[in-house]
């Protein structure tokens, strides 16, 4: 599920609606995706056609200036056009700290990086991701390794899959109708 934000006239370095962010992306373009803990950041990297994210890494959280120059430096060497941050709403769709510190990590890191930002609520992303990989037999140690990453993966692939579909939609509704 996608989290809106009112788009500025200025889509670059905004936090902006998937229909937005979606418009300012251009063919061939990876994106990042961020979950955002405390402790740790994962980060996710879809292929050029955006179909699929893959793990990246995961980045032990330091202060706001070094994490966000590590993820554009990311963003660069990746050549990735936005990032999809990881929103953890409550179970109720309501936003406690944890989510209005992401959206401020956000539009923080939108200004600096220049690129567009996308929230997407990733509710029980990292407890399917445990569950996944728990039915797959990782140990705890390993379990604890990874499900950052693939908790990030887990969020950007959600909003591939959104987007997929929308572009699905405007392609539809722009095809004539065949008899």
């Amino acid at each position: 599920m996608a989290c809106s934000h009112t788009p500025s006239a200025d889509d670059a370095g905004d936090v902006l609606a998937l229909d937005a962010f979606a418009a300012g992306l251009r063919p061939r373009q990876r994106l990042m995706g961020a979950d955002l803990g405390t402790k740790t950041i994962g980060v996710a990297l879809s292929d050029v056609e955006r179909r699929v994210a893959t793990p990246l890494i995961t980045i032990r959280r330091a202060k706001f200036s070094k994490d966000a120059a590590l993820l554009i430096s990311l963003m660069d060497q990746f050549d990735a056009a936005g990032l999809v941050i990881g929103l953890p709403l409550n179970m109720d769709g309501s936003e406690g700290p944890s989510a209005q510190a992401a959206r401020a990590f956000g539009r923080n890191f939108a200004k600096l990086a220049a690129r567009p930002c996308l929230f997407w609520d990733e509710r029980l992303s990292t407890q399917a991701v445990t569950r996944s990989l728990i039915a797959q037999g990782a140990s705890r140690a390993k379990r604890a390794e990874v499900v950052d990453r693939m908790a990030a993966a887990h969020i950007l692939q959600g909003a591939l899959d959104r987007l997929r579909a929308l572009g699905q939609v405007i392609n539809t509704a722009a095809s004539p109708a065949k008899p």
